[in-house]
């Protein structure tokens, strides 16, 4: 702490960390809820329910399709920077 008592670590850069990682585990669980209810679309589709639409479920597998590789994208573009970063000279 400064002698005034303020802290000496800038609070906002704590802050933005906090909101990439919470963001980041915001997305992951949108793509991971997205994949259970694609699975439970289908197993509804396979047991015969009427009130799932083959369509509906077809629509569902490709969002969650989607989202799966858009997070494969993301964790690959991380995976290279963070060897970018690994690999520079100081």
């Amino acid at each position: 702490m400064n002698p005034n008592g303020t802290p000496l670590v800038n609070s906002s850069k704590a802050t933005e960390g906090a909101g990439f990682q919470q963001a980041l585990t915001q997305a992951l669980r949108s793509v991971s809820d997205s994949q259970l209810k694609s699975d439970e679309m289908q197993r509804q589709v396979s047991l015969g329910n009427p009130t799932v639409s083959l369509e509906e479920t077809m629509v569902a597998m490709q969002k969650s399709q989607i989202g799966f590789q858009a997070t494969l994208q993301v964790r690959n573009r991380l995976v290279q920077a963070y060897s970018d970063i690994m690999n520079m000279s100081v």
